[in-house]
Parts: C-alpha cells; structure tokens; sequence
C-alpha cells in the first residue's frame, strides 16, 4: 500500500456470489485510493490469487465452495510472504458460528453482509491500516457463545505471566475495543507508547493482530463479556 494514493489500497474480492462481488467491485472502483487487484469465486482460488497478486486486503466471505473461508483465511495467515495481508470476513453474523473461527484463523475483523457502503469502505481502510475491525456489542456476543464451549482454547498461563502489568492492563483495554489513542488516554501515555505496548503484547502471546488479542483478553477471562 503506497502513500500517494497510487496504487492505493490494494483488495480482492472473494465471495461466491457474483453479483455481490460484482457491487462491492463498483463500490471499491468508484473510490478514490482503492484498487481492485482481483476476484475469486473460491476459498481456494482466493488463496491462490493472495500468493499470485499483491494486494493490502482481502474481503473474504465464509461460506464459499471448494475451501470455505475460515480455510482460506488460515492459509493466508499461516503463509509468511502474506504478513502484510489483512483478511476482512463477511458474516450473516447472528445466523453464522463460524466468525469466531475466523478470527481465530487470522481475520482481523469482520462485517455484516449487508453492511452500508460506506461502512465496507470504511472497514477497509481499518484493517488496510493495521487495526483490528471488532465493534465491541457484537465481538462480545460471539466470544460468549465461544466460551460456552468446553473445548474453547486460551491464552497458556505461561504466555500470560510473561506480559508486564502495564501489558495486562492494555490487553484488557484492547480487549474493550479502545484504539491506540483511547488506550493512550485511558492509562496516561501517548498513542505511539500504546501502540509500542499492544505490539510487544502480540509477540508474548503470539497473536498476527490485535484481533487476536481481542479473543485472548475474553478467553484468559481478563475482559468478561457484559450480560
């Protein structure tokens, strides 16, 4: 992704859908600092156009033939010449189990299917930017249900005890849905100082984004879903 708007946010459409893919084509075309670079009708095609173009995003729905999303974005995530790459899912959310899994995966964020234009673009820049795209309502909701699962993972004891107390504290804030510059007002410190804290947060616990934090702050029990 370039800072001169040329080529822009670079994004690859993945839906098995055509005509949704063909709208949000339109959409993203018609805005100025974005870029088309591809589309997939696949899970697995869209892993295989990842790795054949560079591109900034990935707007991944879930339920696709062939490799369904969740897949996908694994092998995304787990490929080491994509760490640039961010994977933003498309959930029917209160009908789809298969959000957390994907943020799990390695998405950073998830949307509404039916999301307002404005808001697809605006989640784009988002994840583009290196934030993780989480509303805090929804995210806790699922992470609930998640918890209600006997086999639901968490952050190992020992990952936990390597983070500082100060990196506990911003865990639970990122955890909250603050940004940087929330946490940097909430615990007196400037935004670069948070940012510094949340990425020495990722690499204890070995989370790709602070969508992953997100999961780990709920599944330590550090941040409890409200009721």
């Amino acid at each position: 992704m370039t800072t001169d708007g040329v080529p822009g946010i670079r994004v690859i459409l993945a839906d098995d859908q055509q005509l949704v893919r063909s709208a949000f084509a339109m959409l993203v075309s018609a805005t100025p600092g974005m870029t088309v670079v591809g589309e997939a009708g696949t899970g697995r095609a869209a892993v295989e156009l990842a790795r054949a173009t560079p591109a900034d995003v990935v707007v991944m729905d879930i339920r696709m033939p062939d490799l369904d999303g969740i897949e996908a974005t694994r092998r995304i995530a787990a490929d080491e010449r994509l760490a640039g790459l961010r994977v933003l899912v498309l959930t029917t959310y209160d009908t789809d189990d298969h959000v957390l899994a994907a943020l799990r995966a390695g998405a950073s964020g998830f949307l509404v299917k039916d999301t307002r234009p404005a808001d697809l673009l605006a989640a784009i820049r988002t994840v583009a930017g290196g934030e993780a795209l989480l509303s805090p309502g929804p995210t806790a909701r699922l992470i609930a249900r998640a918890l209600r699962a006997p086999d639901a993972p968490a952050p190992t004891a020992a990952a936990l005890a390597r983070l500082t107390d100060r990196e506990r504290q911003v865990l639970v804030l990122v955890g909250r849905g603050q940004n940087n510059a929330e946490i940097g007002a909430s615990l007196r410190m400037s935004p670069l100082t948070a940012k510094t804290h949340v990425s020495r947060v990722m690499g204890k616990l070995g989370a790709r984004d602070r969508a992953q934090l997100v999961i780990a702050a709920y599944e330590s029990g550090l941040v409890t879903p409200a009721r």
